[in-house]
């Protein structure tokens, strides 16, 4: 399916939701996202750690209302127990099957996203394992004369801004170079067209959603 089409139909998904309470449908959610993943020969280390870390904000909601509440829900607290699960799990069906720079080009394609704010996301995105590094490097460097720089070290923050402004800068200069122009409509290398399959898909889990969701307890 379509990048953006995936991302619209998960946003949809969460949104009714959130407002419709229904416990078996997340659970069905739950169930179908788990076999999307595995299908997609997901790692059982990955899989297990986006069931065992959320857990713990599902048991903390789940406690709130069932435990500490002075009117406990039994049904409700594990409505917006399940939520969660909802929400991270089909956030990790795109993530898995869709890389940022797919995702931002369909969303500049397809979804008219403005390609100042396409391209300042994957700047951000393929800057992240630059910072990274500059950070061990500074981190090294402070070692190298006696000076340890803890993670909560304001030091540290403060030189890998630097390292920041100064990528900015030269990433600025890289985008000028290839010739983008803000304002300017530019052609696309790569395109990412909707095809009357993804419009299928996409308004065929759609209906099976929404009746599972309100026709049916």
């Amino acid at each position: 399916m379509n990048p953006s089409l995936k991302l619209l139909l998960v946003l949809i998904i969460s949104l009714e939701i959130s407002i419709k309470a229904s416990l078996t449908t997340s659970v069905i959610i739950i169930v179908c996202s788990i076999i999307y993943l595995l299908v997609h020969k997901i790692k059982l280390k990955n899989l297990l750690l986006l069931i065992l870390l959320p857990l713990i904000a599902a048991f903390t909601v789940f406690a709130t209302l069932y435990w500490f509440n002075d009117h406990p829900d039994h049904y409700y607290a594990w409505v917006l127990s399940s939520r969660i699960y909802v929400y991270i799990l089909t956030i990790a069906c795109i993530s898995r099957t869709t890389t940022p720079t797919e995702l931002t080009r369909s969303l500049e394609q397809n979804l008219h996203l403005p390609s100042k704010f396409a391209y300042g996301v994957l700047a951000a995105l393929n800057i992240i394992p630059r910072m990274k590094m500059a950070v061990k490097q500074i981190r090294t460097a402070g070692m190298m004369r006696g000076v340890c720089l803890s993670f909560w070290s304001p030091m540290l923050y403060f030189k890998a801004i630097l390292v920041a402004i100064s990528s900015a800068d030269n990433l600025a200069q890289g985008m000028e170079s290839h010739g983008y122009v803000e304002g300017k409509k530019r052609s696309t290398l790569v395109k990412i067209p909707i095809l009357a399959k993804d419009w299928i898909y996409f308004f065929a889990i759609l209906l099976i959603f929404n009746c599972r969701l309100f026709f049916f307890k």
